[in-house]
């Protein structure tokens, strides 16, 4: 029977393919949403109706961008919701200070190293998926913290859109159709999960209604009680009871000692445009700060837009930051990470001579400088006629996280834990009440001190090099904001060079002279990312916003 349903699958996928590639062959036709009072731009039309039903109800952006991500953890499951975390940035209105709240997973104070290291495949095996591989969920701390601290509504108001999609339900499209095709084997392995995304042991298909009754209850239930219900109250016993059913490490006190962080943002300039982004344990900002300022060095208006220079430069780049990345980040809880000394302008000058114009290099070694003290995602972006604004990413990590529901809660928990480094005895490495290291990169540009865009994208490690292309996009192409997001992307990282199909061809054989080992994916390929984006013109006083096609992102305004 699956043997016939995949073969069925892949013949119904094929033909959908060919339609697009004969009717619409290798471009869209990007187009601005232009609106004046506010704005809301994420990955799911539901969502984005969520978030401006709580702007026209008189609620601020923050009320917004908290209504939309508990709605999205409702119609798009696969990538965020209660189970998981994230980065949010808030700049409210009369403020100068953008201030960046840390809401992501911890560690189990009761991991151990010799469970994780026990051998060069325990990590991976442990943390893929399954009870092993979840960290203490942190999004009903940081939405709830963001909401009282700078919002206006009460969580009753903020849930109740993502209530009743919940519990009447919500029509599955076509790219979500694919999503639960994909993880159908890790879906069909945990029975809550099976019994609310499959249908008769199959993926639904387009059109087809999803309900999730469970976790409108447990809406219903946050709206009563607030979060503290989530972390000590009977949600946190279902999760730690259930988990540890199946031989899980998390324990109440994890849930209890658990607290969502205001931090300060890392802070940048490119071409004299401030850019304020997420500080670690993220390593987004920093590293895409880092590539900017090494990215600045060259004459980008002379290159033409992906042509093959202008690909090279930025593929050596990304590996350049990356490997960067992978050397220095942490949770500065625990290390003591070089921010200063990897976003120094000085520093990406050096970086900048390693570079050859002519040839791929593959040898990059990056300096190690933390010192011990005492890593499937979603965006969003919202602005309001005030001149508050968000930009918010949060994720379960993997598509559908660990896999595992949370019977009678209807909440997907992460596996967060696969984010931590699989070697001990490194910055990354996992301990007890640690938080992994992301690529998550919510992101706030200023021009001459006013918010100018904000922007965000999933895509694990790609998320740093695809927001700085659509930066890129905007400022050195003068681009407007849909046609950066829609803009064919690439990602460099180790020997590889992912572009999209719609990089010509001849530019890829001029890759392939320069040493580049190529790696064509889909004309609009999910894979790097899917971003949400609102450009702000004070002038004019309006908002333009643009949503990513590689998703179902949609833009709402009024």
């Amino acid at each position: 029977m699956n043997i016939i349903f995949r073969f069925r699958k892949r013949i119904f996928v094929l033909i959908k393919v060919l339609f697009v590639l004969i009717v619409f062959k290798e471009f869209v036709i990007a187009d601005d949403v232009v609106g004046k009072n506010g704005m809301v731009a994420s990955a799911h039309p539901l969502a984005s109706k969520a978030g401006l039903q709580i702007l026209e109800a008189g609620g601020n952006a923050i009320d917004a961008a908290v209504a939309t991500a508990f709605t999205l953890a409702v119609v798009e499951p696969n990538s965020s919701g209660l189970g998981g975390g994230g980065f949010m940035m808030v700049r409210t209105k009369n403020k100068e200070k953008t201030v960046m709240i840390d809401y992501r997973e911890t560690a189990p104070k009761n991991v151990t190293d010799k469970l994780y290291y026990k051998n060069d495949k325990s990590f991976h095996h442990l943390t893929h998926f399954g009870p092993n591989s979840i960290g203490v969920p942190g999004a009903v701390a940081g939405l709830c913290l963001a909401l009282e601290k700078y919002g206006t509504m009460n969580i009753s108001q903020v849930t109740e859109i993502a209530r009743k999609y919940a519990n009447e339900g919500y029509e599955v499209s076509e790219k979500f159709e694919s999503m639960i095709t994909n993880a159908y084997e890790l879906i069909s392995m945990n029975e809550a999960t099976a019994k609310i995304y499959l249908k008769d042991d199959f993926p639904p298909v387009a059109g087809a209604i999803i309900k999730n009754p469970d976790l409108a209850k447990t809406f219903k239930k946050l709206a009563k009680n607030g979060p503290e219900y989530f972390y000590s109250g009977e949600i946190a016993k279902s999760i730690v009871s259930q988990v540890n059913e199946k031989n899980g490490l998390l324990s109440l006190e994890d849930f209890k000692q658990y607290k969502a962080l205001e931090k300060e943002p890392v802070k940048g300039t490119y071409r004299g445009y401030q850019i304020v982004s997420t500080a670690p344990p993220s390593g987004g900002g920093t590293h895409l700060i880092e590539l900017l300022n090494i990215l600045e060095n060259y004459d980008i208006k002379k290159m033409k837009h992906n042509s093959a220079e202008y690909i090279h430069i930025l593929a050596e780049i990304m590996k350049i930051v990356y490997a960067d990345k992978a050397a220095n980040m942490a949770d500065p809880d625990y290390y003591s990470v070089p921010v200063k000394k990897i976003t120094n302008k000085s520093y990406a000058k050096k970086l900048m001579e390693k570079i050859s114009f002519n040839e791929a290099s593959f040898d990059y070694q990056a300096p190690n400088w933390v010192a011990k003290e005492s890593q499937s995602t979603t965006h969003l972006s919202v602005v309001d006629n005030d001149g508050n604004i968000v930009s918010l990413t949060q994720t379960i990590n993997h598509w559908f996280g660990s896999g595992i529901t949370v019977e009678e809660t209807g909440i997907i928990l992460n596996n967060q834990l696969a984010d931590f480094s699989g070697k001990a005895k490194c910055p990354n490495s996992i301990k007890g009440g640690k938080r992994p290291v992301s690529s998550m990169a919510p992101t706030i540009l200023f021009k001459d001190g006013k918010p100018f865009l904000t922007v965000g994208t999933p895509g694990g490690s790609r998320i740093i090099g695809a927001l700085a292309q659509i930066i890129i996009n905007i400022i050195d192409f003068e681009m407007g904001i849909d046609d950066a997001i829609e803009a064919p992307r690439i990602h460099a990282y180790n020997k590889t060079l992912h572009v999209e199909g719609r990089i010509e061809n001849d530019v890829i054989e001029k890759l392939k002279m320069k040493g580049h080992k190529i790696k064509v994916l889909k004309d609009f390929d999910n894979y790097f990312g899917g971003a949400q984006g609102i450009l702000i013109n004070n002038d004019k006083k309006l908002f333009f916003g643009g949503a990513d096609s590689r998703r179902d992102g949609v833009v709402e305004k009024y």
